[in-house]
């Protein structure tokens, strides 16, 4: 296992929902701190900084991931929840889940009503969320409440790591977006040992999967002039979705995001991103998120205006228990990476304004 294997493995393993971020977050703080200065602002979000003169050039992931909260305890001990970030029912059922409580983990599963007890056009019917429930076990109110279960606290998915069938394809949990704040930490990693015309900011946002909040307040911080932002995207290459819809495929290398519902990418750097990739023969994928946004909705907006653009590391079944990504596609990403922040010198920042 090489250093970004177990670098995915240990990230995407570790827990963090929105707002409660604690055990990612000293996890981050570990790989960042030989790479340069570390800061942390007030609602938790991590900064690194790695050079003395230049263009301010930031790099974002989140480190927080999609996950629950208690909200509500039944009678008979089961657990009602609430979803902390974008959750499609479909894919909760019968998943087990971890509630992080002060007394520690409390492994559970996610139930419903079952079927046998349905009539059958009730059966057809999707199970929504609020008529879910987690099972920790326990047969009352008094006993969860015994074992450590406490309103307001966070849940997790379980589950692990696994490297699939040919070697290159990783599945895990939290690639959304732990594989942008890997790319970040091994960017560090690579510009520590090597020179960069800028001040290098990597950054570690919390809370972007309830708002883009760690992304408002890092940015207060860094005050950049130029930002990219490292995300996973979603994979096109799935069955039922059209080419026209999403042309994007696991292995096809890293992605380059032209439109989503809160930015449009600085057309200026857009282009380096794309020239850059020519250059070194790096497939480029592009992707639309008409639905859905990034970091870069914050930031872009900075002050007066941060051209900003997203890099993406493509993956399968995001927003669930098992996301799948491609390792080429994340080598390639860092090879695209590295080399546009290496062209980001003060004349090349200053050619970006439109």
């Amino acid at each position: 296992m090489d250093h970004s294997q177990q670098l995915l493995q240990e990230i995407t393993e570790a827990h963090g929902v929105p707002g409660h971020e604690v055990e990612v977050r000293a996890l981050v703080r570990r790989y960042l701190e030989p790479l340069g200065a570390v800061e942390q602002d007030r609602i938790g979000s991590l900064i690194c900084h790695h050079g003395e003169a230049g263009p301010r050039v930031m790099l974002a992931g989140h480190m927080d991931e999609i996950g629950f909260m208690v909200n509500y305890l039944t009678k008979e001990g089961f657990l009602k929840f609430l979803p902390l970030g974008g959750w499609w029912d479909q894919v909760l059922l019968g998943q087990q889940v971890i509630v992080k409580t002060h007394k520690g983990d409390l492994l559970g599963v996610i139930g419903a009503k079952p079927p046998h007890l349905l009539p059958p056009d009730e059966r057809k019917k999707l199970v929504e969320k609020q008529d879910m429930y987690i099972d920790i076990g326990v047969t009352s109110k008094e006993e969860a409440e015994e074992v450590g279960v406490r309103l307001g606290d966070p849940v997790v998915p379980a589950s692990t790591f696994h490297v699939l069938a040919n070697g290159k394809a990783y599945m895990s949990k939290a690639f959304d977006d732990r594989v942008g704040v890997a790319l970040t930490i091994d960017a560090l990693r690579h510009f520590a040992q090597a020179p960069h015309p800028n001040i290098l900011y990597g950054v570690a946002t919390v809370m972007e999967e309830v708002g883009t909040r760690g992304a408002k307040t890092s940015a207060e911080i860094v005050d950049p002039d130029v930002a990219i932002i490292l995300e996973s995207d979603i994979c096109g290459d799935v069955p039922g979705i059209k080419p026209e819809e999403s042309d994007v495929k696991l292995g096809g290398g890293p992605s380059l995001l032209l439109l989503d519902a809160r930015m449009i990418p600085n057309m200026r750097l857009r282009d380096l991103v794309i020239e850059t990739a020519k250059e070194l023969e790096i497939p480029l994928q592009f992707s639309m998120m008409p639905g859905g946004a990034t970091d870069g909705a914050q930031i872009h907006l900075h002050r007066v205006g941060v051209p900003t653009v997203v890099l993406g590391v493509p993956a399968r079944h995001i927003h669930s228990h098992a996301a799948i990504i491609h390792r080429d596609d994340y080598d390639r990403a860092l090879r695209l990476l590295v080399a546009v922040v290496g062209k980001l010198d003060a004349e090349a920042v200053a050619g970006l304004a439109p």
